[in-house]
């Protein structure tokens, strides 16, 4: 499996080239290093599974930014998914198992992700939206469609996604501070209970900042 993951990185690469900031090939690395380090404080993980749906993702992402969030990438990204593994000649089962991991990896997605392989992706993604890094991308996000630096909590959560209302305090409100709460793994847990007090702290001392 080596050699193929090598030639799956490479594809990855190429396919996020036009991803912006918040989901490109170094947000891939880094949730593959929380899957990576989920699997071995959680006992049981396929890590094959793990690491191959880790790499794969987010390679729905350019088509779900192309449309303005109209197509889910986690349900066009598993597609995408199973049709490269099957290209390169993986199994059946583990194809299935791959793309199960991307399908269900989804915050706000309708599918509960079941298996152990599939709560370590998810997870090893929420990470990333967290934190310093989960900060950074929620402002990342906000410049790139033009919102505002920051408004009030009534400005953010009466406006809509792709909005000049959709600031990263917007999507602390409507996803970040819930993440913690919706960890499926209890490595997991524990690893975002630190992220998570750290953005807290931040949004309060924005709102201080900012006379709010």
């Amino acid at each position: 499996m080596t050699g193929l993951f090598a030639v799956l990185e490479a594809e990855v690469r190429t396919i996020l080239e036009s991803a912006s900031g918040c989901h490109d090939f170094d947000h891939t690395m880094r949730v593959l290093a929380n899957a990576r380090k989920l699997a071995a404080l959680e006992s049981g993980a396929d890590l094959t599974v793990v690491e191959t749906a880790a790499l794969l993702h987010d390679i729905g992402r350019p088509e779900e930014i192309r449309s303005k969030g109209r197509h889910c990438h986690a349900r066009y990204g598993a597609e995408q998914a199973a049709e490269l593994l099957e290209k390169h000649g993986c199994e059946p089962e583990f194809i299935v198992k791959v793309a199960a991991c991307v399908r269900t990896h989804r915050f706000r997605g309708k599918l509960i992700p079941q298996t152990l392989e599939e709560k370590i992706v998810y997870d090893a993604d929420k990470l990333d939206s967290i934190g310093a890094v989960g900060i950074g991308r929620a402002f990342y996000f906000a410049g790139r469609e033009g919102a505002r630096l920051h408004n009030t909590a009534e400005e953010a959560m009466n406006s809509a996604e792709y909005s000049r209302e959709d600031s990263a305090y917007r999507e602390y409100l409507v996803k970040l501070r819930h993440i913690e709460d919706r960890m499926l793994t209890g490595a997991g847990r524990e690893l975002a209970h630190e992220r998570a007090a750290f953005m807290h702290e931040f949004f309060a001392r924005l709102n201080d900042e900012a006379g709010q």
